[in-house]
């Protein structure tokens, strides 16, 4: 049996808010917010790894896509529609009927599952690209969770993993701001001890087996109330790609 990374603490926060998903005004405005910066990576990343054309109706067409930490299916759907062959995966139960609902609402074929990175890489399934955005904070083995993504990709796959830097600003931004001042999201949904560094990040992904190629920082403008792609700024949100090397075992 795969060992596992969940934390049953932070399945049953995220459970709690499962039918809240598609209300942009609810408790997750913030990746509502976040998402067409993160859509933006996402896609360029995607577009220049798999030499794809953006402007086409359906460039990642042929491509198989892991959404571990699915949620709702905020990222699924668009990936869908952009062609990708979608398998939406969270550990909480009760996202999965919101999110199965949703796409049939939009008349898309997305594949929803109860179920674990681990669970996935050892019944041998396998991705083109496996996007773990803001999970890894989540887990209880950050660097058992990475070892699953690896074995879920592909030779040559990439994986793109988010999550929030641990600074004083962060804290700041994260929990004070979004929890306690926006009350976005429930007092307790982040602990500013898992918050992971860029660094140790790129450590964790070598340490697994995938190389780290590119990383960028996610930025919000409290004045304009709009988020943006930032090359410098990995201060609170942030972003990170990795690819299988080829030939890998």
């Amino acid at each position: 049996m795969p060992v596992s990374t969940i934390d049953q603490g932070e399945i049953d926060k995220f459970g709690a808010m499962a039918a809240e998903w598609w209300d942009p005004e609810g408790k997750f405005k913030p990746l509502h917010m976040m998402n067409p910066v993160r859509l933006d990576y996402i896609c360029t990343q995607i577009a220049g790894e798999y030499g794809r054309d953006l402007r086409s109706s359906r460039p990642f067409e042929g491509l198989r896509l892991l959404d571990i930490g699915c949620g709702g299916g905020l990222l699924c759907e668009p990936m869908a529609r952009l062609g990708a062959t979608v398998v939406g995966a969270d550990a909480a139960e009760r996202n999965i009927p919101v999110a199965e609902h949703h796409a049939h609402e939009q008349g898309l074929e997305i594949d929803y599952r109860h179920t674990s990175a681990e669970a996935l890489a050892e019944a041998g399934e396998s991705f083109d690209i496996v996007l773990a955005m803001e999970v890894i904070e989540h887990v209880s083995d950050p660097h058992a969770f990475l070892a699953a993504c690896r074995d879920l990709l592909r030779p040559g796959g990439i994986v793109i993993c988010s999550t929030i830097n641990r600074t004083t600003l962060s804290f700041g931004a994260a929990i004070i701001g979004a929890e306690w001042i926006m009350r976005w999201l429930p007092k307790g949904t982040h602990d500013w001890q898992k918050f992971i560094t860029p660094d140790e990040l790129s450590a964790m992904l070598g340490g697994a087996g995938i190389d780290p190629v590119d990383r960028a920082g996610f930025v919000f403008n409290p004045l304009s109330w709009q988020w943006r792609i930032s090359d410098r700024d990995l201060a609170v949100n942030y972003v990170m790609t990795a690819q299988r090397p080829q030939g890998a075992a």
